[in-house]
């Protein structure tokens, strides 16, 4: 087994197939980011959303897809020829790997490709004992989705972070703040119907629980750009905690509580969960200066 692989592995101490699953989407989401920047990616575009929170700032879920935002509109970037770069740096570290792009139906301004692999393949590859692939269909799929906005509202700020394995290479990745306010637009914006999506709140109390500020001025250029705000409207603090506290009354708490689940190994974090916990820790947001 490649010796850095083996340190990545003594982070994890799987008990079921499904913390070896995690395990595994992690590993691959981080050597992903390598190739990457091998290509030179980060001169372009920026790392945001859960799994940025995740890898860079220590956020305690789990996180599925990669999210990327373009520095500046564009009408020609094309995925192609990073989609190479991922699967040569996978393929050197072991792993065995498709990735492709995926062919658009509508247009929309996300460019969108996965990694794919056979999971119980690639967990035996690296080291998983069998009693945590047990129960793991022999034709299972590990799925990463690669998403770029490539027409990303303007009024972000970016730093770089250093990803520290497989090897430490330096991230250009949104600011906290900014993260912040693209969370709660995905929060309040979000065109779900029936379907919560409970990683949303989970994440919205991290922020608020490490006194991270929000950045309300990037937030309302999201809102403009997706329509959820009039182009003559301002998003002041009192409009937008009027905005939050009606998405908590109508917020389906067991269906958020379904969502979240899968990717915490400690379900005691939830027992909490309720509109009114909501509603106080919305009395708690910082907003930047």
């Amino acid at each position: 087994m490649n010796n850095s692989i083996e340190e990545m592995l003594s982070r994890y101490q799987p008990k079921t197939s499904a913390d070896s699953i995690r395990a595994l989407r992690e590993i691959i989401q981080e050597i992903a980011l390598v190739g990457l920047w091998r290509a030179k990616f980060f001169e372009h575009a920026a790392f945001y959303g859960g799994t940025a929170l995740r890898i860079l700032y220590g956020l305690d879920r789990f996180s599925e897809d990669l999210d990327f935002s373009l520095l500046a509109p564009s009408d020609t970037f094309s995925l192609a020829p990073y989609n190479k770069a991922i699967s040569e740096e996978l393929n050197s570290f072991g792993f065995n790997v498709t990735v492709s792009t995926k062919l658009k139906n509508v247009e929309s301004n996300i460019e969108s490709a996965f990694i794919k692999a056979n999971t119980q393949l690639e967990l035996m590859n690296i080291g998983f004992k069998a009693f945590t692939v047990s129960g793991i269909p022999k034709d299972a799929k590990v799925k990463i989705k690669i998403e770029v906005d490539v027409k990303p509202p303007i009024g972000f700020n970016t730093e770089a972070k250093t990803l520290m394995e497989p090897i430490p290479v330096a991230i250009k990745v949104y600011v906290p703040s900014d993260l912040f306010a693209g969370k709660m637009h995905a929060l309040l914006c979000r065109l779900w119907k029936e379907r919560v999506k409970g990683r949303d709140w989970y994440d919205f109390v991290w922020f608020i629980r490490k006194k991270i500020p929000l950045n309300l001025k990037h937030l309302e250029l999201r809102m403009l750009k997706s329509g959820h705000l009039q182009q003559d409207e301002t998003l002041t603090e009192k409009l937008f905690l009027e905005m939050l506290k009606s998405k908590i009354n109508s917020l389906n708490i067991d269906n958020a509580l379904i969502d979240i689940r899968p990717y915490i190994t400690d379900p005691s974090l939830l027992n909490s969960w309720s509109k009114e916990y909501f509603k106080e820790f919305a009395g708690r947001i910082i907003f930047s200066k």
